[in-house]
């Protein structure tokens, strides 16, 4: 076929992703690259991500919303790749809304793909959704949800279901209804044979997942013709933006101590039902230094004073789950690991004001097992014929590290390039020739006016 005939590509979409292990800050890149955006999509997860935006001193917290939504003039899309838990929908759109302005109107700019699951069916009785998730992640893998680093929202076992083709999507609660109770019951005896002690209020629940219907039904499309409307319709900015991070990512991640979903540049195509050539922009989201939560491998923590430093100044909380964080010096293995997977464009470098204060810095350049310099992070036979990618190699990784010196000053007033200390500079410039990938932008601040664009 001739340049002339070949097929239109149509709208390409921005992508913004975690590069590390989740909290990076992505809700605020996507917040600030909303404000000239026509469309924001969520494509995995579900509401065990928890995105923070600051607004007009007025802090948002976003779960399952896409925290663009927040501009008024935006289109949210939820794709079939996301979880939706329906209460919990409902609950953090009215706990936002009455924190400020911004979300008027946000039933009315929602819209949510029919083939994605239903999240947490069941509210359990004698036996707390907690207690369930614990047992089944206790039977399936052998390890506790705490230890795994799971939120507890049961995330997991929704995409267990889904991948044993007995799961309920919303395009089944708004068919037949009748259809619909019959599989809901069936399911919830599937849990009772494996779990007597379980008590589900299976009428109960009908009713509740019932009121929901009307409730949701304007916002409901197929999501695969409303995304190939979005991108072959008018010019449109599109926005995607990803839950968790490279490092959690069910086949990429630290498995097993990873999410459920496929939260690298992947999981936009399946989650969105989109073409990967309408890919456009990937943007990295990698904070100043490095945290989890959970026991996986972590090779640049620091248990130590450094550690907590760095806990107690960048208020290292979960959003989702309110858990402390474990905290280290900035890993570049693992980040060019991440841009190997996701091909970042440019990155957006957080929370750089964390590190204000210390003489020194520390970044994580290469790893050695028994003395041998592994060439990158998992995926390659490295010394004693170990797998790199298995758990036990990253715990015994030894990171070799660059120290750098400190600017030791404020930085959080900083609104240009410019205006950071000279050796702020030179530890940006250090990190994009490290990983060949520019840098975007600087946070140094909560706020949306705390992000510095560099071009």
């Amino acid at each position: 076929m001739s340049e002339s005939r070949k097929a239109d590509v149509g709208n390409k979409v921005t992508v913004v992703l975690g590069a590390q292990w989740g909290d990076e800050g992505k809700g605020k890149v996507v917040d600030l690259l909303a404000q000239d955006a026509d469309m924001v999509c969520r494509c995995q997860g579900g509401n065990n991500a928890g995105h923070t935006v600051v607004v007009d001193s007025v802090e948002y917290d976003f779960h399952l919303l896409p925290s663009g939504i927040i501009n008024s003039s935006v289109t949210a899309f939820i794709g079939n790749g996301v979880v939706i838990h329906l209460p919990g929908l409902f609950e953090e759109a009215e706990k936002n809304l009455r924190k400020g302005k911004g979300l008027e109107g946000w039933e009315n700019r929602l819209v949510i793909s029919d083939r994605a699951h239903i999240g947490k069916l069941f509210i359990l009785l004698s036996f707390h959704i907690e207690a369930f998730v614990f047992d089944l992640c206790q039977v399936l893998t052998s390890y506790s949800p705490s230890s795994l680093g799971t939120t507890k929202k049961g995330i997991g076992p929704v995409y267990s279901a889904k991948a044993a083709r007995s799961g309920l999507r919303i395009c089944d609660l708004l068919s037949d209804f009748q259809e619909f109770s019959e599989r809901y019951k069936n399911l919830a005896l599937q849990y009772k044979s494996m779990y007597p002690s379980l008590e589900i209020d299976i009428d109960g629940e009908l009713m509740k997942l019932e009121a929901y219907v009307d409730r949701i039904k304007p916002m409901v499309r197929d999501g695969v013709f409303f995304m190939y409307e979005a991108l072959h319709g008018p010019p449109k900015k599109i926005l995607v933006e990803g839950a968790n991070a490279a490092l959690l990512d069910i086949d990429f991640g630290t498995y097993p101590f990873v999410t459920s979903s496929n939260c690298t540049v992947g999981g936009v195509c399946t989650g969105l039902g989109m073409p990967p050539q309408n890919v456009g922009e990937v943007y990295g989201v990698v904070k100043a230094y490095t945290t989890r939560v959970g026991i996986g491998a972590f090779p640049s923590e620091q248990s130590n004073e450094i550690g907590e430093l760095l806990q107690t100044r960048g208020k290292e909380v979960g959003v989702t789950t309110g858990r402390k964080r474990r905290c280290g010096w900035l890993d570049l293995v693992l980040v060019k690991y991440a841009h190997m997977i996701n091909g970042f464009t440019a990155l957006a470098l957080t929370k750089l004001d964390i590190l204000d204060i210390l003489q020194e810095i520390k970044v994580g350049v290469a790893y050695k097992v028994d003395n041998e310099c592994i060439p990158h992070f998992p995926g390659e036979q490295i010394p004693s014929n170990f797998i790199s990618a298995n758990q036990e190699v990253l715990q015994r990784v030894e990171v070799q590290y660059e120290t750098l010196p400190g600017w030791n000053s404020d930085t959080s007033a900083a609104r240009t390039f410019e205006d950071l200390p000279e050796n702020a500079q030179k530890y940006v410039h250090f990190i994009e020739e490290h990983l060949g990938v520019p840098v975007k932008w600087i946070g140094v601040g909560k706020s949306r006016e705390s992000m510095i664009q560099l071009f």
